[in-house]
């Protein structure tokens, strides 16, 4: 039986296909070790949706070859780059994003000296196997695979292939599992959950009506969802997320607030369709926490597109801003495009958006100065905290001796910064 050590990089699909790899390696008996210097064997479970990633990735493939251990490469990075990693190291091995489900066999036959190449798009769904959860009272549950888009500058829809949505009772069931195991927070994760369905004749909401009548003490956190598809389930979507069992939160990406740089991105909407959801959202729940992402310096941008972007922030004065500077990815259309924006300028307008971002996050942060309500201990923190969430998954940080880790406990918002609020127990 082998000694492994697993990296993870990635989004929290690539964490949940960790925590399935490492469940199937536990159930057949091999060991999962704490440091890679104790391995007899490495997988690095790969993301190059960004270059900075890319970067990171392969720097820390190099060490582990040092090392003169065994190596899998597993991930998205292998379904779209493998001549780049071979180049690496002509010995790696090679499990794909499509073959989680096979970790325990590849594993087997390197051990045994054989090199394996397990790539390629197929349908697999990672649901109900053998999982060993990074945190304890969270599961991911990966509710389908690649997506409907056709973004010219998205590497990992080249990687994960057309939507592919899992059963609905096979969700349910992973969800009934997880709560009796313990299990507090669910997190329904996938490239565009607003597209769930759409190949099977089901939707999102058809869903998650059926995991809210799941028994439980629990609440639902909903992933990424594309504007496009998410004002096609809106008004149900909506009333749906006034359960008691749903955090209301939402992450919404619009990666532009200019029309023309969206239509060069292929992403099928418009700033204004946008707005109106965040409009509608903030009507009917006026509390709700936005998320959504910013790209800095899409090839061609001008310094006013960029400024739409600065005043769709302004406007509409989220909570949560993700901002990327532009990095052309192999095998994308954005990668051959004309008017790359220099490093420098997608690096200043980063920052320029980060600057008008906080002074709005922090703003938004303070009215839940003196809130007192409810939080669910997630997460430890540093230096003797702990993180939990409220309803509307913002993080607070309280300190405590004790362990409270799945705890549900009642706080005071007592300090609020751009991104975090502080709280006391009472």
């Amino acid at each position: 039986m082998a000694k492994i050590f697993i990296k993870t990089f990635g989004c929290s699909a690539n964490y949940n296909n960790s925590e399935i790899m490492e469940g199937l390696l536990l159930k057949a008996g091999h060991n999962i070790v704490n440091e890679p210097e104790d391995a007899d064997l490495i997988i690095v479970n790969t993301c190059t949706v960004k270059l900075p990633t890319e970067k990171k990735v392969k720097r820390t493939i190099r060490d582990f070859l040092k090392l003169k251990k065994k190596l899998i490469i597993a991930g998205c990075m292998p379904e779209v780059q493998k001549d780049m990693l071979k180049k690496i190291s002509p010995e790696l091995s090679f499990v794909g994003v499509h073959h989680t489900r096979e970790i325990v066999s590849a594993v087997e036959k390197i051990i045994r000296g054989d090199s394996i190449d397990l790539t390629g798009k197929r349908n697999e769904t990672k649901l109900n196997l053998p999982v060993k959860r990074k945190n304890s009272i969270i599961q991911i549950i990966q509710i389908s695979e690649g997506c409907n888009g056709i973004c010219t500058y998205c590497i990992v829809r080249l990687a994960k292939g057309k939507l592919f949505s899992y059963p609905e009772d096979e969700i349910v069931k992973q969800v009934k599992s997880a709560i009796k195991d313990g299990c507090k927070e669910i997190w329904l994760t996938s490239q565009d959950t607003a597209s769930y369905g759409q190949d099977i004749n089901k939707n999102l909401v058809s869903l998650l009506k059926k995991i809210i009548n799941v028994k439980g003490d629990f609440k639902v956190r909903i992933g990424m969802m594309d504007p496009n598809n998410l004002i096609l389930i809106l008004d149900n979507l909506i009333a749906l997320i006034k359960s008691d069992k749903i955090f209301k939160f939402l992450h919404i990406p619009v990666q532009s607030g200019n029309n023309e740089i969206l239509k060069k991105m292929k992403r099928p909407y418009k700033a204004n369709d946008f707005k109106k959801i965040i409009k509608k959202l903030r009507k009917e729940i006026p509390e709700i926490t936005i998320s959504t992402d910013i790209i800095c310096g899409f090839p061609g941008e001008t310094e006013k597109q960029f400024n739409d972007s600065v005043n769709l922030i302004k406007e509409t004065k989220l909570d949560v801003l993700n901002i990327s500077r532009f990095w052309p990815r192999p095998g994308t259309e954005a990668e051959k495009m004309e008017n790359q924006v220099h490093g420098r300028i997608t690096k200043k307008r980063s920052q320029i958006l980060t600057k008008e971002f906080n002074k709005i996050c922090t703003d938004r942060n303070k009215k839940w100065m003196n809130w007192e309500g409810e939080i669910l201990v997630d997460e430890k923190g540093q230096k003797g905290s702990f993180i939990g969430r409220n309803y509307c998954y913002k993080p607070v940080v309280i300190q405590s001796k004790n362990n409270l880790i799945g705890k549900k406990i009642n706080v005071k918002i007592t300090k609020a910064t751009n991104h975090t609020l502080y709280g006391i127990r009472i």
